[in-house]
């Protein structure tokens, strides 16, 4: 990993947080006994910033592990297969945060917009890891693990549809909550039926 592995990998970091990522990779060197920060320090801070401290005391059965594992590698081959996705960058099993597991996308340049085809592909990849356990498991066997997904996988798709106006069906419009619209808060943006 080099410095601008380093960059790319933090994405709307705020002007403040690269300093506290020096900090946090000068902690990990600290407690290695190292007189230096290397970059491989910084990568463990960069990792506790975005998906959180590493939960070691959490002991997890080898069958949860695997069950993990395979969750993971589906979200990184469907991110990996579909167009106009951002490359993975790393996959891991150790619990961190609230998650059992991460699988990181980084963009490989900084990114202002989205268009439909990258949309639909984060939405797919967020499914990746329901799907594998769906195959490997069978569908009555597919576990809670994927609750974040869904919840960011609907989201997205929301934001398509009322927002975005990225449905074909709908058109260009803007369905979200019409609060605060010059037609006061009382003015619905759609019909009962449309709703």
């Amino acid at each position: 990993m080099n410095i601008n592995d380093l960059a790319r990998g933090t994405p709307g970091f705020s002007g403040a947080e690269p300093a506290n990522l020096i900090n946090e990779g000068a902690l990990f060197a600290a407690r290695l006994n190292q007189r230096e920060v290397t970059m491989n320090n910084l990568d463990k801070a960069r990792d506790k910033m975005i998906m959180g401290a590493e939960k070691r005391t959490l002991v997890m059965s080898r069958d949860d592990l695997l069950m993990t594992a395979y969750h993971e590698a589906g979200h990184a081959i469907v991110g990996r297969i579909v167009p106009d996705h951002d490359p993975v960058y790393k996959v891991s099993i150790m619990p961190r945060g609230g998650a059992l597991g991460i699988t990181l996308f980084l963009p490989e340049r900084d990114q202002y917009r989205a268009n439909k085809d990258k949309l639909e592909g984060q939405i797919s990849s967020l499914f990746g890891g329901r799907v594998a356990e769906a195959l490997i498991y069978g569908k009555n066997k597919v576990t809670t693990g994927a609750s974040n997904d869904i919840e960011r996988a609907t989201q997205l798709a929301r934001n398509m549809v009322t927002q975005w106006g990225l449905s074909d069906r709908l058109g260009p419009m803007d369905y979200g909550d019409s609060e605060g619209s010059y037609m006061g808060p009382q003015a619905k943006p759609m019909s009962e039926k449309m709703a």
